[in-house]
C-alpha cells in the first residue's frame, strides 16, 4: 500500500514539475520540451523499476536504480515546494502574467540547489550530538558513564558495509560504556547481508551492546534484522528490561508505529517492559517518540527514540511533526528528558536538507551537570564554512516551524 502511495506522490509531483516548467523561457522552443518530457519520463521509470524490482534486491544494478530513482523523487518534492511557493505569490499566474514564468525559471533553480546541498549533506559522515543528561537514582559509581546511540541507519543496498564500518569507527573512538541501537538498523526489504553482521560485532562496550526493533525490522513479518543484531552481540530487549549495572536499568519496547496497526495494540509496552524492575536509573529505549508520558509516570529517567529522522527533508519536517511532536533533539515529559535522534542514516535518497545524520553521546550524570547539545568542531575551514550553512538553515526551519505550527522546539 505504501509503495502504491509513493509512485502516485512521485507522478503527481512530475507532471506537475513538467507542466510548469513548459511554462518557462528557458522551454519555450519544441526541442527542449520534447527532451525534457522525454528524460523525466525516462527518471520516473527508473523510480518505478527501483521501487518495484530493486528494493528487494542486492547487487550493483539494484543500487544504481534505487540511487537514482531515489534522488529523483526527492528532487521533484523540492522542485514542486519551490513551484508551489511561487504558483501560491502569483494566484497559478492569474496574477503577475509577464513575471510568473520567469520566477517558476527561478524556482527550478532554486530547487536544483537545495537538491544540490540536501545531496552533500545527505553523503556526508554523522556528526556526533553531545549530551548530559541528570539521572538522580544513578549510583555514584556509575556517574560519567557514556551512553552512544545510533538509530535508523537503513541498511540494505545504498548504505552497506563500507558505509558501517565507518560508522562503527566512529562509535568506537568514542569509546562508549554501552552502546544502545534504535530500530531501523537494516531497511527490512530482503534479507540483510550476511558480511554486515561481521562489521557490527567491532562495536563493543563494557556494559554491553543493546537494540530494540523498528518499523523496518517487521516488514513482511520477516525477522532477519533482529536475528543479525543477536549474531552480532547485541542483546534486544522485546518489552523487558535489563539490569546493566545494579542501579542502572535499560528497558526496551518494540515499535509503537508496528504495533499500532491494531487498535489497542501497544498500549501495554511500557508497563510490560518495566514490571518487575529492580530500583536504580531507568533509560527506555523506544524506536518511536510516543507514550513519553506514560513512561515518566512510570518512573522512567530517560527516554531515547529515533524514527523521525527530524524529517530529514526540509520541509517534510513540518508534515511528519504532525504526527510526531517530539521531531528530534531534547524534550522534556513531564521532567523526564527525551532525546530523539534525527537518524545515522537515510531512508530512500541519500539527501538531508538542513539536518544532519547524527549519532548521539550521552553522558549519564548522577546530579548537576549542564546540557549539551552541538556539533563537532570542524576540522577544516571547509568544514566549518559547510556548518555554518547548515546551521543558519537548521536555524530558519526551526524559526519557521515554530511560527506556522506553534509546536514546543527543542533547545539548541
Amino acid at each position: 500500500m505504501f509503495g502504491i502511495v509513493l509512485i502516485t506522490a512521485c507522478t503527481v509531483m512530475q507532471v506537475y514539475v513538467l507542466w510548469r516548467a513548459a511554462s518557462t523561457p528557458l522551454m519555450a522552443r519544441p526541442v527542449p520540451r520534447r527532451v525534457l518530457f522525454g528524460i523525466c519520463v525516462g527518471l520516473w521509470a527508473i523510480f518505478v523499476l527501483a521501487h518495484v524490482f530493486g528494493h528487494d534486491s542486492t547487487g550493483d544494478l539494484s543500487t544504481a536504480l534505487e540511487l537514482i530513482g531515489m534522488t529523483w523523487m526527492a528532487m521533484l518534492f523540492l522542485a514542486s515546494v519551490a513551484l508551489l511557493a511561487v504558483d501560491l505569490v502569483t494566484g497559478f499566474g492569474f496574477w503577475m502574467r509577464r513575471q510568473a514564468p520567469v520566477l517558476r525559471a527561478c524556482a527550478l533553480g532554486a530547487g536544483a540547489a537545495l537538491s544540490a546541498i540536501a545531496l552533500l549533506q545527505g553523503l556526508r559522515p554523522p556528526v556526533v550530538q553531545r549530551y548530559e543528561v541528570t539521572l538522580p537514582e544513578l549510583p555514584k559509581e556509575l556517574d560519567g558513564t557514556v551512553l552512544v546511540a545510533m538509530s535508523d541507519m537503513h541498511l540494505g543496498s545504498l548504505l552497506g558495509e563500507r558505509w558501517l564500518a565507518a560508522r562503527v569507527a566512529q562509535v568506537q573512538a568514542e569509546q562508549p560504556d554501552l552502546v544502545v541501537l534504535l530500530g531501523d538498523v537494516v531497511e527490512g526489504h530482503g534479507p540483510p547481508p550476511d558480511r554486515l553482521r561481521l562489521v557490527l560485532r567491532g562495536i563493543s562496550a563494557p556494559l554491553g551492546q543493546w537494540a530494540v526493533a523498528g518499523n523496518h525490522e517487521s516488514h513482511g513479518g520477516n525477522d532477519a534484522g533482529m536475528r543479525l543484531l543477536e549474531e552480532a552481540g547485541f542483546r534486544v530487549l522485546h518489552n523487558r528490561w535489563a539490569e546493566v549495572r545494579p542501579g542502572l536499568v535499560l528497558a526496551g519496547v518494540d515499535d509503537f508505529t508496528s504495533a499500532h496497526r491494531l487498535p489497542g495494540a501497544g498500549d501495554d509496552f511500557i508497563p510490560r517492559a518495566l514490571a518487575g524492575r529492580p530500583p536504580g536509573a531507568v533509560i527506555l529505549l523506544s524506536h518511536t517518540p510516543w507514550h513519553a508520558e506514560q513512561a515518566a509516570e512510570s518512573g522512567v529517567g530517560l527516554m531515547l527514540s529515533g524514527h523521525t529522522h527530524g524529517g530529514q527533508i526540509w520541509p517534510f519536517g513540518w508534515l511528519v511533526g504532525t504526527r510526531y511532536p517530539l521531531l528530534g533533539g531534547r524534550y522534556e515529559a513531564d521532567g523526564m528528558p527525551v532525546i530523539v535522534g534525527r537518524g545515522t542514516g537515510t531512508w530512500g535518497p541519500r539527501m538531508r536538507l538542513w539536518r544532519p545524520s547524527e549519532i548521539l553521546r550521552i553522558t549519564l550524570r548522577r546530579a548537576g551537570g549542564r546540557f549539551k547539545d552541538r556539533f563537532l568542531t570542524p576540522v577544516c575551514c571547509v568544514d566549518q564554512v559547510i556548518n555554518v550553512i547548515f546551521k543558519v538553515g537548521s536555524l530558519l526551519e526551526t524559526v519557521a516551524a515554530r511560527q506556522l505550527r506553534g509546536l514546543q522546539v527543542p533547545f539548541h
